[in-house]
């Protein structure tokens, strides 16, 4: 297969240039659930030159409805393993990192030395302030999203510009706990999921647009609002960065 072909859809609205910064460009996917499964099968089809899949969970047969990388023959195996397996196989010019590891403070800093953006899927508030703080450290661009029943939010973080997640969430987050299984309608997820992988290819072109922006998605009544959003020169994060 010619390397046009693979690209050939995209190319128009790229471009020759566009493609080879998609190329150049290695992202970590931090959480191969609703989210990140489906934004890791976009970024690794358009031909992102690295994708880093970051999770330390096992399919099961309720992640099928919404998680598109696994099949039934997938369950009871690591997550990164199934991911990685398909990814390869849609694109086998798209170099495809498995990290079969819990997601802490160490961990998140060691993964984006060799990372120029940031996918942030998780599902706990802990390892989300982990990876934030390190992509704050790293000056990594950080696209960040969340759904629940029919709900959905994303934002951009860009190191420097805009507001990071401890401003955003990091009191509410740490005030949540864990309550099981959160209820979600798979397509939901993957609107918001699609939305993630679209601004990921707007941030590697050089133009995020929700940087310094929080879109919100109320799926079930089809509606979409985006606020602006500041920074807080007291954050404990990011408040130093300039």
């Amino acid at each position: 297969m010619r390397p046009a072909e693979r690209y050939s859809r995209q190319l128009p609205l790229v471009g020759e240039e566009g493609q080879r910064r998609l190329r150049g460009t290695a992202v970590a996917v931090f959480g191969l659930g609703g989210l990140g499964a489906l934004a890791a099968r976009y970024i690794a089809g358009g031909g992102f030159g690295r994708v880093m899949l970051v999770d330390y969970d096992v399919v099961s047969v309720s992640d099928l409805h919404r998680q598109v990388l696994y099949t039934t023959d997938d369950v009871g195996r690591p997550k990164v393993s199934a991911a990685a397996r398909l990814l390869r196989s849609v694109n086998p010019e798209v170099e495809v990192v498995e990290v079969n590891e819990r997601v802490n403070v160490d961990l998140a800093d060691r993964v984006l030395r060799d990372a120029d953006m940031v996918i942030d899927a998780l599902d706990n508030w802990e390892s989300r302030l982990a990876v934030n703080a390190a992509a704050v450290r790293r000056g990594r661009v950080l696209v960040h999203g969340a759904a629940q029943e029919w709900y959905g939010h994303v934002t951009t973080v860009v190191p420097r510009r805009t507001p990071c997640l401890e401003e955003l969430f990091g009191r509410a987050g740490r005030a949540r706990r864990a309550s099981g299984p959160r209820a979600v309608l798979g397509p939901a997820a993957g609107v918001v999921a699609s939305l993630m992988a679209l601004e990921a290819f707007n941030a590697a072109l050089g133009a995020p647009r929700l940087a310094g922006r929080l879109l919100l998605a109320d799926l079930k009544r089809m509606t979409f609002s985006v606020l602006d959003i500041a920074r807080d020169p007291g954050c404990p994060v990011c408040g130093g960065a300039r």
